[in-house]
């Protein structure tokens, strides 16, 4: 064989593979599973969520076929675009043979062929052959047929059809998926990713801070065919580009326009504080003929420019200015510092961590002046969080099917706290108590890189409704002085002569050393010998009464040390008058211990409490420019069309054979259809039941 003839036939087989309807099918099916993953999984989310979710295993096999932006991966594109390949082969190769066998009347069929049919008839009418054949052209046209007639001998042949469209059925639903993957296709980002593979654009470069600094390969034009990227704007801010992203590269897109934010519009629900309108008041400039026009964009009520459509995607904060209280929760200081910084700005500070000072960085990630809340649910914010636990908590979103428990719990700041290794861990705190379980407490949450959801701890309010005292008691636990002093005054109280008050003293001041160290935890661990010397371990025929002996030591001890805080702050001693009175203190001091308990494992020196604000508002716009949902619309009204043509329209054929005898005629027929259903059936019999008539009786 040639070489020539051997490239003819590679290139045929190719053909025919790619034109063939099993590998169109099969690649639909890829297509459909793929389609199916992308509707149940969660897309475009971070790392971490999809490695807490399938292990670290699976999310490397996982990410193989880049599960999490599937409909943009670019096999999934390539199997798109083969589909449309092959069954636009499929329709070349097929509506040919298709439109001719519809526009066929297979007038061929002989009456040797009757026999073949299950659907005939066989009578001798009683009309002669013109007569026969009169009354039969009227019931074809009566009965929708359109008919030809052939000449074959004595014999004439009457070959009808009707409902031949149905095979317009096929036509249309498979040119439909042709033309809806070519509508996705165009609005997915492979125009955008064709001009990166063929390396005519890169990613913005990391080191490019602003605009100014993108250069022009990192940037698309604004002619570019289709895309879908985010304009991110602060109040009095001005843009005109948007910010594309694709997979973990971004890039820019220039707009035929700018647009200005003059001010951001955030109506709220009075009964529970959730929005309920929010839209951008914008000025736009047309570049090209220098139009300038105020709209407004709002969910629902986008704006259309040079085919660049404006939607109201979400909204969050431009910057706002924050005083910050920095809190220190090790150590035995308590009083605070006051920082002034800004959302999404990077400050140093200093802390004590384990008796040493260390340098953080600290990263305000976001600030929300409303957050609405579900008190109520069990597994929301009404419920404790044991950082040891790691329960997850609400994160700022209340189902509204539990209205009657929503409020607006007040102002939150996130921000980040970022160590000398580069460990960081994000943080949550609600700036404002609320009243959860009868209790008025403040939230500070915290989120490890490896958690879904923030865990929160729960600071009690003084009778200032601030954490002062809390915090005066936090730094009494970690002052040895103070911890031996709130021992004696325990151990003077005990009036049980059989007790060694000295041994008292002994075992509060280890209890609150220990407690202060590693909290109701550290307490059990160093009961049952955890990190403790065989030779100093406790026996363990009394570790259970050691235990209890321990927590009421602590206890007790507490009390007095509570009362030590209160008079660094100049605060009266408590001395319980009252059961009203008796019960508060001793929620608040219950409240406060289990706090101290958590605050063992919480993985920062300081707690970050926000002060006041100055909110600056911002607004992301969509942009996009989308040609193929007009084609992906064309392509649903031919999958309309063809599925209508496939299921309601029932193609029928008849033959009918008449052939002139000495008294009247010969009359032979048969009817059949692609499918014989019931209503096909009856037809069959009414067609029987109206030439009986003709028959010779």
């Amino acid at each position: 064989m040639t070489k020539s003839k051997y490239k003819r036939q590679w290139g045929a087989e190719l053909v025919e593979l790619l034109g063939s309807m099993r590998f169109a099918i099969y690649l639909l099916m890829i297509v459909c599973i793929a389609s199916a993953v992308g509707t149940l999984l969660e897309q475009n989310r971070e790392e971490i969520f999809y490695i807490d979710r399938f292990g670290t295993y699976w999310y490397q096999v996982f990410s193989k076929f880049s599960v999490s932006q599937i409909y943009n991966a670019p096999w999934f594109l390539v199997v798109m675009a083969f589909l449309v390949v092959s069954t636009t082969l499929c329709l070349i190769r097929n509506v040919p043979k298709i439109l001719k066998d519809m526009r066929s009347f297979k007038e061929y069929v002989r009456q040797t062929s009757l026999r073949a049919f299950p659907h005939k008839i066989e009578m001798q009418s009683a009309y002669n052959a013109e007569q026969s054949v009169a009354m039969s052209k009227v019931w074809l046209k009566k009965n929708g047929y359109a008919f030809k007639e052939k000449q074959d001998g004595e014999t004439l042949l009457l070959a009808a059809k009707k409902g031949s469209s149905n095979r317009l059925g096929y036509i249309f639903a498979h040119l439909a998926i042709v033309v809806i993957c070519v509508g996705g296709l165009l609005d997915s980002e492979l125009p955008n990713r064709l001009q990166i593979w063929l390396g005519s654009k890169s990613p913005i470069p990391m080191e490019a801070r602003f605009v100014s600094d993108v250069p022009e390969i990192s940037k698309f034009g604004a002619n570019n065919i289709s895309f879908r990227g985010n304009i991110a704007m602060s109040e009095g801010e001005t843009a005109n580009y948007a910010l594309l992203a694709m997979g973990e590269n971004s890039y820019l897109q220039q707009l035929p326009f700018s647009v200005k934010l003059n001010k951001f519009i955030i109506e709220y629900y009075q009964s529970n504080g959730m929005p309920k309108r929010f839209a951008s008041d914008v000025t736009i400039t047309d570049f090209e003929t220098g139009k300038v026009e105020n709209k407004i964009i709002e969910v629902n009520h986008p704006y259309e420019i040079h085919g660049v459509t404006l939607y109201q995607s979400s909204f969050n904060d431009g910057g706002s200015k924050l005083k910050l209280a920095v809190l220190p929760v090790q150590g035995d200081k308590f009083s605070a510092t006051e920082l002034n910084t800004d959302v999404g700005d990077t400050t140093e500070i200093k802390a004590q961590m384990a008796g040493n000072e260390r340098t953080y960085r600290l990263t305000v990630n976001d600030f929300r002046p409303i957050n609405v809340e579900n008190l109520a649910a069990a597994d929301g914010l009404a419920k404790p969080k044991d950082f040891q636990a790691q329960i997850l908590a609400v994160t700022g979103s209340a189902a509204a099917k539990h209205n009657e428990n929503v409020h607006n719990v007040g102002p939150l700041v996130r921000y980040t706290l970022t160590d000398e290794r580069n460990q960081s861990v994000e943080y949550q705190n609600y700036m404002l108590p609320v009243q959860l379980d009868g209790r008025l407490v403040y939230l500070i949450g915290m989120k490890l890189p490896t958690d879904e959801g923030f865990s929160y701890m729960r600071i009690p309010a003084d009778e200032k409704g601030g954490m002062d005292e809390f915090l005066s008691l936090r730094a009494a636990f970690n002052n040895p002085e103070m911890r031996l002093r709130a021992a004696r005054a325990y151990a003077a109280k005990v009036e049980d002569p059989r007790i060694d008050k000295e041994n008292i003293v002994v075992l509060a001041n280890r209890a609150l050393e220990i407690f202060a160290r590693s909290g109701f935890k550290g307490l059990d661990d160093y009961v049952d010998g955890v990190g403790v010397p065989e030779a100093e371990r406790v026996p363990e025929n009394i570790r259970a009464p050691m235990k209890t002996i321990l927590r009421d030591y602590l206890i007790f001890s507490a009390i007095d040390l509570r009362n030590f805080a209160r008079q660094q702050l100049g605060l009266p001693e408590l001395n319980y008058v009252g059961q009203v009175d008796a019960e508060k203190q001793a929620q608040w001091f219950d409240s406060a211990i289990r706090a101290l308990s958590d605050l063992a494992f919480y993985p920062a020196p300081v707690v970050m409490q926000l002060r006041s604000f100055e909110h600056i508002q911002a607004s992301v716009l969509q942009a996009t420019r989308s040609p193929g949902k007009f084609v992906v619309y064309l392509g649903c009204l031919f999958l309309i069309i063809g599925v209508f043509q496939m299921f309601y329209v029932r193609e029928r054929r008849l033959w009918l054979w008449v052939k002139p005898e000495a008294q009247g005629a010969e009359i032979k027929a048969a009817m059949t259809s692609l499918k014989r259903t019931l209503d096909f059936q009856r037809e069959f019999d009414q067609f029987k039941q109206d030439f009986s008539e003709l028959e010779r009786k």
